[in-house]
């Protein structure tokens, strides 16, 4: 028997041992799958006065919708279905109660506040079109409703103000494919070799140029997998302003760097042979460069995070609770996540904390990409908060949630496991210290931290949202973007534009601005807002007066007025701004909670802009107002589609009031600039492209508390740390040595799509 034999003879022993390991670990003396511990602890911290901010239930929705239609005195068509010229209801969402009331009921034993619902009719069939809001309630079985349209925005909302509806969207589609495409024959056929019906349209948005303007850009790509990264060159600015389909029309046509008045006159000039004809490649149907299709086969599985004594919170309903923390979530149809109520070790901290709106600006020498100025709000950041999958969109072992809606049709739709709630380990510590200065010792806290995310696909772009909970009192709200850019067809000067990344595409610079509401209670509901800082200053040494020194000293103000609390987005701000409360530590601080921003946005829109107004709270990275029932949201899914003259214009909430010692909302805008490059094919990546908002205590407390976390370790030089008494660390071979069990792996996110 030779060298190379006994090699393998050993080899193949060896993998038997293995292998029979495994078996031992599974079926065999030890327990093969890790023992959840009793959650009851956890259980008893559940309440449900955290349904005072639930979202709707599908039950609820469905009583409204029945209600509206045999209380409003007129036809309603299902909006799936819905024409301009229908009436029909857009969407139901759960109205909040007002926060006077819900404190009432959370901390002083008041009544539950009523539950009601928001529902936004289009009124397209009558002589005076408008949207119309309403109040409706009580639930679950509602007897009145309330317009409160005039009363919530001023005056009544113009028709033309909607957001588009799926339908208008098809019938744009329809329009094109049909009624365009038809007087070009030859120009298609020739140059793409088409009729058009392997084209998709993307469109640009706002629409037009003033108030009551509905002109949008549809850009032509090849209808591949992937499609946003295959321009075809041809755009075609439709006309959808009237409520009658049948008087649409096409207002201008541009192809290759040309403009003309429709595609009749593009037909013309190309038979006439004046038409420059750019280059046109054969794009496969699942995209070629652009295909998501992994181009390596799998290999050793991942690494797997796993809880060895299952999870160390609970979720009911829609609270979550752990050992520190607890908070009741939802998601609103239009801007998405939102938490209420978030509590440290049973103190409230924030009332609450959303999302309010989503832009992006584009640069381009197209005009579907130069027009585009995207407000994701209005087309509905909640409402496209899809299925996760597990193991990649979140830990395979997380907590999943599902989210119910009614938008654009009669009946709710429900996205199965589209909230995720996981503890996340880090891999780093949250804070530690070796000593080997005097006495010898090591200290230190993992990091783990609480996290709850959704992820909404908009068209191209998926918006990964977390928010995130540590072990030190502090929370993170974050936001990565990943998914496709979109593009324009490369022509002329177009790489001023951007970076080339395929051979007629150009990936076009843009920015990503994200506007947070934050309703901080810091020790009550009562605030101060101040700034810290530091400035050198110089002194005389002295123990010696004939030399001088620079010592950093701290500043301090209080900023009094909404117009000293609000800062530009490129401006000098304090590095500490923090909400003070009226009571001090132990230390004779006052108790407070600072805002720190990570961010890297791009210029905001010129105020010279006649839309600029629509997203005026992108102007500031900061902006601390009073707190007002009537000034819910910095944005509105109305200003999309009538950005001159806005429905809420943020830049009015901010009026030179006294924000002493009152209830104060932080408005906070975080973003980024995003120059599109050959490492975006085909997807975006996640790296280097998250934003944050920090709110960390100041003073809070009178020692971290981290200090009281169970996972703290503790040894010095004189104990033996392989000892589990002294280091629980060491017992890990022992408690967490067992197999996780993983749910079968299922996806339902190809059911219940809602259309963009």
């Amino acid at each position: 028997m030779n060298l190379k034999t006994v090699l393998i003879l050993l080899v193949l022993a060896l993998a038997t041992i293995v292998a029979l390991v495994c078996v031992l670990l599974t079926r065999g003396g030890r327990p093969a799958s890790c023992e959840p511990q009793s959650l009851s602890s956890l259980e008893g911290k559940h309440s449900d006065q955290s349904l005072v901010f639930a979202d709707l239930t599908p039950e609820e929705m469905v009583q409204v919708v029945r209600y509206l239609q045999r209380s409003l005195g007129v036809p309603l068509v299902d909006a799936y279905n819905a024409n301009p010229s229908d009436n029909c209801i857009y969407y139901v969402d759960v109205q909040l109660p007002a926060k006077a009331e819900v404190l009432g009921f959370l901390d002083r034993g008041g009544r539950r506040p009523p539950r009601q619902a928001l529902a936004v009719v289009y009124f397209g069939n009558q002589p005076d079109p408008n949207v119309t809001e309403y109040v409706v309630g009580p639930l679950p079985k509602p007897t009145t409703h309330q317009d409160i349209t005039v009363q919530k925005y001023g005056g009544k909302l113009p028709y033309h103000r909607r957001p588009v509806l799926g339908k208008e969207y098809e019938q744009i589609e329809s329009f094109i494919q049909k009624q365009v495409f038809p007087t070009a024959p030859a120009f298609l056929s020739q140059v793409f070799n088409s009729d058009g019906t392997n084209f998709v349209s993307l469109t640009s948005a706002p629409r037009g140029f003033q108030s009551g303007d509905r002109n949008t850009w549809c850009a032509l790509f090849h209808n591949v997998s992937g499609y946003f990264l295959h321009p075809v060159g041809l755009e075609v600015l439709v006309d959808h302003g009237s409520l009658d389909v049948s008087q649409w029309r096409v207002r201008k046509a541009f192809y290759n760097g040309q403009y003309y008045g429709d595609l009749v006159q593009l037909e013309s000039e190309f038979k006439q042979g004046r038409v420059k004809v750019g280059p046109v490649t054969r794009v496969p149907p699942d995209g070629g460069f652009s295909s998501m299709q992994p181009r390596a086969a799998p290999r050793a599985p991942f690494p797997l995070q796993y809880e060895p004594q299952g999870p160390r919170y609970s979720v009911r309903n829609n609270q979550v609770v752990s050992q520190a923390w607890s908070f009741a979530f939802g998601v609103n149809v239009n801007t998405g996540m939102r938490l209420f109520d978030i509590r440290f070790k049973g103190e409230r901290i924030v009332y609450e904390i959303s999302v309010q709106d989503a832009i992006s600006v584009y640069g381009s020498n197209c005009p579907g990409g130069m027009s585009t100025r995207y407000m994701d709000g209005s087309f509905g950041i909640g409402r496209f908060t899809y299925s996760l999958v597990r193991g990649v969109d979140c830990p395979y072992s997380a907590t999943y949630v599902d989210t119910h809606y009614l938008v654009e049709t009669e009946t709710p739709e429900t996205h199965k496991n589209s909230i995720c709630i996981f503890e996340q380990n880090s891999g780093s510590p949250l804070r530690r210290h070796y000593s080997n200065l005097q006495s010898l010792y090591y200290g230190g806290l993992t990091n783990s931290a609480l996290l709850l995310r959704s992820i909404a696909t908009l068209g191209n772009y998926d918006y990964v949202w977390d928010f995130i909970f540590y072990q030190n009192g502090a929370i993170e709200a974050k936001v990565h973007a990943t998914g496709y850019m979109t593009s324009s067809f490369l022509y002329g000067d177009g790489l001023d534009y951007g970076n080339r990344v395929g051979d007629h595409t150009l990936g076009t610079v843009h920015t990503h601005s994200i506007n947070y509401k934050v309703d901080l209670d810091v020790a009550g509901v009562n605030n101060t807002l101040v700034a810290h800082d530091m400035a050198f200053e110089s002194v005389t040494a002295p123990w010696s007066p004939e030399h001088q020194i620079q010592r950093p000293r701290l500043t301090k103000a209080v900023l009094d007025t909404e117009d000293k609390a609000a800062f530009r987005l490129h401006s000098n701000m304090p590095r500490y701004i923090y909400f003070a409360a009226n009571s001090e530590n132990k230390w004779g601080h006052q108790r407070g909670y600072r805002i720190q921003i990570v961010s890297f946005t791009g210029e905001h829109l010129p105020e010279t802009s006649s839309m600029e107004r629509a997203i005026s709270w992108g102007r500031y990275k900061l902006a601390v107002t009073k707190r007002k029932e009537e000034e819910p949201t910095s944005s509105s899914i109305y200003n999309q589609n009538d950005p001159w003259m806005p429905t809420v214009a943020f830049d009015d909430f901010i009026n030179n009031e006294t924000i002493v010692n009152e209830d104060l909302v932080a408005w906070i805008t975080t973003g980024f600039l995003h120059i599109p490059h050959a490492e975006d094919i085909p997807n975006t990546v996640t790296v280097g492209n998250g934003v944050s908002i920090f709110l960390r205590p100041y003073n809070y407390y009178d020692i971290d508390p981290s200090m009281h976390s169970p996972d703290g370790v503790f040894f010095s030089s004189e104990q033996d740390s392989s000892v589990c008494e002294v280091n629980h660390i060491a017992c890990l071979s022992k408690s967490a040595s067992c197999l996780p069990i993983l749910p079968p792996f299922t996806y339902d996110g190809f059911q219940n799509l809602t259309r963009l």
